[in-house]
């Protein structure tokens, strides 16, 4: 065994004039109210590395251009569509009306595991909330529904890029298991 090269692993991987990248799995991430820009290019970066369909960037989430999310990005607000609402409401709604189910990654009274998604709920979107605060309950009430990741120790929640990284490839795993390639 070695570490391939930087070079094998380019040959592996779509390059940005790809047509596969039109053939992006169905899920969709909305942040709402992420204050920090860090976590918000580290989400771009998952959403590249899932081919996930796009990026909703909701509130006072910052959003592209911006060094700070360029740094832990690396190109994938590039390659990765985006759009911007001010209002999460707005998002919400065009997002129902573009056929999506949408789903927060919240502790709710409503606990449903993350690894209980079916493949009659895509196309979908992931509402992920604010670092400290989590998702406002009248977000939460224009929700379809809610997901969790379960905590095993003693802290209730993970770091919102890391949560998003669990749960999207969660969802590319459901989808790609009836959809296969």
């Amino acid at each position: 065994m070695r570490k391939l090269l930087h070079s094998e692993i380019s040959g592996l991987r779509l390059n940005p004039d790809d047509p596969a990248l039109s053939e992006r799995h169905p899920v969709t991430l909305i942040l709402h109210n992420i204050r920090s820009l860090y976590n918000v290019g580290s989400i771009f970066r998952t959403a590249d590395s899932a081919l996930l369909k796009e990026v909703v960037l909701c509130g006072f989430t910052p959003h592209p251009p911006r060094k700070e999310i360029d740094k832990t990005a690396l190109g994938a607000t590039q390659t990765v569509p985006w759009r911007y609402f001010h209002k999460i409401e707005d998002a919400i709604n065009t997002l129902k009306s573009e056929s999506n189910k949408i789903l927060a990654l919240e502790i709710t009274d409503e606990q449903r595991n993350y690894q209980s998604i079916t493949t009659g709920e895509f196309p979908l979107c992931l509402v992920l909330g604010n670092e400290l605060t989590g998702i406002d309950d009248d977000v939460l009430a224009l929700c379809d529904g809610s997901i969790e990741i379960p905590m095993y120790g003693t802290k209730h929640s993970l770091n919102v890029a890391v949560a998003a990284g669990i749960a999207a490839y969660e969802l590319v795993s459901v989808w790609r298991g009836s959809y296969k390639d």
